[in-house]
């Protein structure tokens, strides 16, 4: 994927992200999420720092946008840092070293694996730090795995619905 590709899927999901998924809260506990894609989309070989660098960025402007301070940035951030790692469970070892995940490439069962647990992490850091409390940990609980499972969905369709 080359530069002016990777700034143009920033700002779709950004703008995506801020002005139509941040207001969509189906049974008070499932909000799409779909900002966590852009982690999913780095190839294999993509520098760590580039990652991390690219996913900070979109998490600062969607907190610019969302009156949500660091939130969003500190949880993309995270994702960033172990999306190489979940990543390299995945691939096998005598695959080509510039691999982009897809389902393609991956297979449904390996993608659908990927993007759960890359979901799951973002998910549980973001709401984690958005409630700062465990006092209510049963809607803490229920929202990570509503969320989680919105996204999953939502992320495999657009997948699905994707060229290569």
């Amino acid at each position: 994927m080359n530069i002016l590709v990777r700034i143009i899927v920033f700002i779709v999901l950004c703008l995506a992200q801020v002005l139509v998924l941040n207001h969509i809260h189906l049974w008070n506990s499932m909000i799409p999420l779909l900002n966590v894609y852009f982690v999913l989309m780095f190839n294999r070989n993509y520098p760590k720092w580039g990652i991390q660098l690219w996913c900070f960025a979109l998490g600062l402007c969607i907190d610019i946008f969302s009156n949500t301070p660091g939130v969003s940035a500190a949880a993309m951030t995270l994702t960033a840092v172990i999306q190489p790692y979940v990543l390299n469970l995945f691939i096998q070892r005598d695959t080509q070293d510039n691999i982009f995940p897809t389902i393609s490439t991956l297979g449904l069962s390996r993608y659908f694996y990927y993007t759960l647990i890359t979901v799951f992490v973002y998910t549980t850091a973001f709401f984690t730090l958005e409630t700062f409390s465990f006092f209510n940990w049963q809607q803490w609980l229920l929202d990570i795995a509503g969320s989680t499972a919105l996204t999953t969905v939502m992320i495999l369709a657009i997948e699905n619905l994707r060229k290569d």
